[in-house]
């Protein structure tokens, strides 16, 4: 049995946040402090394990972040939010990890795509990923205790065929794509990410980037997919080129930047389809051979055409 291990989660509420937590409780040598503003929406197992030590408080009430720190050996953050949350919420909560004196490793809220082949500006998204990924480093190179740890797999297969997306239609059994059908789809569910994730803290030596992949497929490779599982290939309509779509998701943030939305899901697109944060081909799934990568082909087999557009809303409770 390994030795015993301490996670804080900050952000537990959130349903990516329980799901590292529950993925994190199967190994019997973990024990979890959960952080979160509103506890009552965690479920049961998380509320009523012997395992868990939650606390409540809000992103910059400094005093309570340090007693949820304080003990443990690695905090997760699983912020989601503005960029006052993800940046100035993120740096508060490394801070009230150094000062604790017990953590050591800072797992940050990355996970999509490999942001670290961006320039700031590019995909604006995450822009607040490259700057605490910077915040980490520096505080680790002037003699920090904590050192950063970036999990990152692609695209999560949950986002990337619902409805937010509008790529996978299920209404007329269709697939709405940019580029040329040929670009390498990279995807990792949601699930398989928790489970990622739990595996690097459990290895007390992995620190900085670690990159993982359920899979990656052309749109083509997985229009066959489809129809192996379904018994039906998707009709494709091609909204034009990765260049035509560059040009639409600049031009639909000028001349509306406050409809955020709607050119954010381009600009994901547009990013994750050209090549330039590819996690792959070369990953660390080997390091973890435990975990069991979750392919396209086994996502779409665990769900209805019609569960696919649902399923970014679907997490286990």
């Amino acid at each position: 049995m390994s030795s015993p291990l301490t996670v804080g989660v900050a952000g537990i509420t959130g349903k990516f946040g329980r799901l590292i937590a529950s993925k994190l409780l199967a190994n019997p040598s973990t024990t979890v402090r959960g952080y979160g503003r509103n506890l009552s929406k965690l479920p049961s197992p998380l509320t009523t394990s012997a395992r868990v030590q939650l606390f409540q408080g809000e992103a910059f009430d400094t005093t309570t972040l340090k007693r949820f720190v304080t003990g443990c050996d690695v905090v997760i953050c699983a912020y989601l939010g503005d960029d006052n949350l993800m940046i100035e919420g993120q740096q508060t909560l490394i801070d009230a990890c150094e000062e604790s004196g017990t953590v050591t490793r800072y797992v940050a809220s990355d996970w999509s795509l490999d942001y670290t082949k961006l320039k700031l500006g590019e995909l604006f998204p995450k822009d607040p990923m490259i700057k605490i990924k910077g915040y980490l480093d520096e505080k680790a190179a002037g003699g920090g205790r904590v050192k950063g740890v970036h999990v990152l797999i692609g695209g999560f297969m949950d986002a990337i065929l619902s409805q937010f997306y509008g790529i996978w239609h299920p209404e007329t059994k269709s697939i709405r794509f940019w580029g040329e059908g040929t670009e390498v789809w990279e995807g990792t569910s949601y699930e398989n990410a928790a489970e990622f994730t739990a595996a690097v803290v459990a290895d007390r030596e992995a620190v900085g980037v670690k990159r993982f992949l359920g899979d990656r497929k052309t749109l083509n490779e997985i229009v066959e997919l489809f129809e192996k599982v379904y018994g039906f290939k998707p009709a494709l309509e091609r909204q034009g080129s990765l260049e035509e779509l560059k040009v639409l998701m600049h031009k639909t943030r000028a001349e509306n930047p406050a409809g955020f939305f709607a050119y954010m899901r381009m600009f994901y697109q547009y990013y994750w389809l050209n090549g330039q944060t590819l996690v792959g081909p070369e990953t660390d799934n080997g390091k973890y051979r435990e975990i069991k990568a979750e392919s396209w082909e086994d996502f779409l087999r665990k769900r209805s055409p019609e569960e696919l557009a649902q399923a970014m809303y679907a997490l286990a409770q």
